[in-house]
């Protein structure tokens, strides 16, 4: 592993900057300035953390949307807050997710694109034997850990895999790849694959030759007697209930609304021929589906009701004021170039909010993405927040959630993220110093957010070994243009320049995840 988080050395260099930015009237604080210790309870509060799968911001009906129900993550945000600023993190799955799990941001990160370890064995890229992941700080903490859905960070008899990084109980998925079809033969329980009675089909694939396109039965094929997320949803709530007397993290990472387009039949009447719906056939990747909106919009209501259940659990247990609910996705939905792939059509239900663009891009809606916390009588209800937020924020915030880190007699690694929990429990907290990412993948990005400020490169990927310092920053005043439509980059050189020195110093390469543009202009 290649990749180290910044040293002391390295901060001073970089607090520099931010001093420079303060002075320029875009910062209103000095860099890491250390938050207030969140009050230890007698017992740590319990931590459930539901992360969907490509759903876009302006999929939920708190975050504005209009066609889709979604009750109970309603109900969620109306008892808690909203992070209207919060940023995935990465633009794809297995990159986001590193970044939640580590604490990491993507220019530290050890995984920073979606990849499959070998195409003759299941399971992406694994992340290093002995790396500090969420799972295993609770773990060390007291808490029993299970993750319920699909992991992606290391497939199985690899360093990656579940049980390896910090987890005591695991469900469903291993391969992002296998996790394309809602219906498998199989889901992993733990180290061993369960069967499942459904048939093998590929979720890729055509309507066959013959088929009528608008006739239900044409894609019968397509389905089973076991639907994953359900099954999913089941195993989540019975950790709960087997783990109700003391502390316990809970991590849903559902595939739901990522392609395919599956969902049981007692869900999709719930929108059947609400819209001119025309049936999908296939030809633009993924399964076919004779009615592609009802079906999207299902999958969401469908799961939204799952987590709904998970908090009645929570509530029957009597675990509501002992338990914090995170809920959020892993990037955005399949807009701007993937817009209709799979059948899908974001445009239709607005599910980037109005940001710019969706999943694969570091525009505002690949990895804008919902956020919402709950913890009844702690998180005031009915509140929001505009601080800027990232994943690698997760484990900071939980570990002070916990408790105080110090009494316990544990020293926390260095990481990226910063605690959001004075924010959570209505106290001051300084403004954020700078936000990072960076990805390799698609058209190649680079990004800083300082305040309302946003500087982007972008086109990274095509010019491969030329330096980044060559490459033309883009500027956008996210307050004054939420849709980064004006470029003001020649307005703003030494806002321009604080950014450059930023992206520069946040950036390790890494052997495993080279990104020549970044690495050459070192």
């Amino acid at each position: 592993m290649n990749t180290t988080p910044q040293n002391k050395s390295d901060r001073s260099k970089v607090s520099r900057v931010y001093e420079s930015l303060a002075s320029l009237g875009i910062l209103a604080s000095a860099l890491f300035q250390p938050s207030l210790a969140a009050a230890a309870e007698q017992r740590p509060p319990n931590i459930v953390f539901i992360l969907a799968d490509d759903l876009g911001y302006g999929d939920l009906g708190c975050f504005g949307q209009k066609r889709i129900r979604t009750p109970n993550l309603d109900r969620m945000a109306s008892e808690g807050m909203r992070l209207t600023h919060h940023y995935s993190g990465n633009a794809v799955c297995a990159p986001s997710r590193c970044v939640l799990m580590t604490g990491m941001h993507p220019g530290h990160a050890f995984v920073r694109d979606n990849r499959q370890l070998r195409k003759e064995s299941e399971g992406q890229y694994p992340i290093p034997e002995g790396t500090v992941t969420l799972p295993r700080l609770l773990k060390e903490r007291g808490y029993s850990t299970g993750g319920f859905g699909k992991w992606g960070l290391g497939g199985p008899d690899t360093s990656g895999e579940p049980l390896k990084q910090g987890f005591d109980r695991w469900f469903g998925y291993n391969c992002q790849a296998v996790a394309h079809n809602f219906f498998p033969t199989y889901l992993w329980d733990n180290d061993k694959k369960r069967p499942l009675s459904n048939q093998a089909f590929s979720a890729h694939g055509k309507l066959p030759e013959g088929s009528d396109p608008n006739k239900p039965e044409s894609y019968r094929q397509y389905q089973g007697p076991e639907y994953s997320a359900d099954l999913i949803a089941e195993e989540a709530c019975a950790f709960v209930k087997a783990h109700k007397d003391a502390p316990f993290f809970l991590y849903w990472p559902t595939t739901v609304p990522h392609l395919a387009l599956q969902v049981p039949e007692d869900s999709l009447r719930e929108y059947a021929g609400q819209w001119s719906d025309e049936p999908y056939v296939g030809d633009h990747g993924y399964l076919p589906h004779h009615q592609p909106k009802a079906a999207y919009a299902a999958m969401i209501t469908r799961m939204d009701r799952d987590v709904g259940r998970l908090m009645d659990v929570v509530r029957e247990l009597g675990l509501d004021e002992q338990t914090v609910f995170v809920f959020s996705s892993d990037n955005g939905p399949l807009n701007g170039t993937h817009q209709g792939l799979g059948g899908t059509d974001a445009l239709f239900f607005n599910s980037s909010g109005g940001l710019r663009d969706g999943k694969g891009s570091l525009w505002e809606g690949g990895f804008r993405v919902p956020a919402i916390v709950r913890w009844k009588g702690h998180v005031q209800a009915g509140t929001q927040s505009e601080r800027i937020t990232g994943f690698e924020d997760w484990i900071p915030t939980f570990i002070e959630l916990s408790g105080n880190v110090a009494s316990r007699g544990a020293e926390l690694p260095q990481f990226d993220g910063i605690s959001m929990a004075p924010t959570l429990l209505g106290r001051f907290q300084p403004e954020r110093p700078f936000l990072y990412r960076e990805f390799s993948g698609y058209l190649g990005y680079q990004v800083v957010r300082v305040g309302d400020w946003k500087g982007v490169r972008v086109n990274l990927s095509k010019k491969k070994g030329v330096p980044a310092a060559d490459q033309a920053l883009e500027l956008y005043n996210l307050r004054a243009d939420p849709t980064e439509a004006k470029n003001v980059a020649h307005e703003h050189g030494d806002i321009v320049n604080a950014m450059r020195q930023i992206m520069r110093e946040q950036h390790a390469p890494s052997k495993e995840f080279p990104f020549p543009a970044l690495d050459a202009g070192l």
